[in-house]
């Protein structure tokens, strides 16, 4: 098992990953009758993406020795409507941890991305719009 999930009312639940022991609260978006004070289940989705991109990359400067460190995403989720889904993720993939980045290096930290298993995991009709920023 990955982790337990457990409904505390009002709209939010509470997920313990069991190997590790943390914890990831969740409340519903505002515009989905909850206070939106915390992740919503989307927004893990979408997150989740990024940290898997970068996750992926980091193993690929690593097998190619090119430093990331510091590279920064971000995440925009955009809702669709009938049936109520995540419609677009927008990644913005902030490139740093050297001065330059030669054209190899940038081919493989895109392939890195792209191939990650949340984003092969993704349905394809979500669309997924990705800037690299060097």
């Amino acid at each position: 098992m990955t982790s337990k999930i457990i409904y505390n009312g009002s709209l939010r639940t509470t997920a313990t990953h069991l190997q590790s022991g943390t914890t990831i609260e969740t409340d519903a978006p505002k515009d989905n009758h909850g206070l939106g004070e915390k992740f919503s289940p989307t927004d893990l989705v979408a997150t989740a993406l990024g940290s898997c991109m970068l996750s992926i990359m980091g193993i690929a400067s690593r097998t190619h020795e090119i430093n990331m460190e510091g590279t920064e995403c971000t995440i925009e989720k955009i809702m669709a409507a009938d049936p109520r889904r995540i419609g677009e993720i927008v990644v913005g993939v902030y490139m740093k941890g050297q001065e330059e980045f030669s054209d190899k290096q940038r081919k493989i930290l895109e392939h890195a991305a792209v191939t990650c298993p949340v984003f092969l995991s993704l349905h394809p009709d979500l669309k997924k719009t990705i800037h690299f920023h060097w």
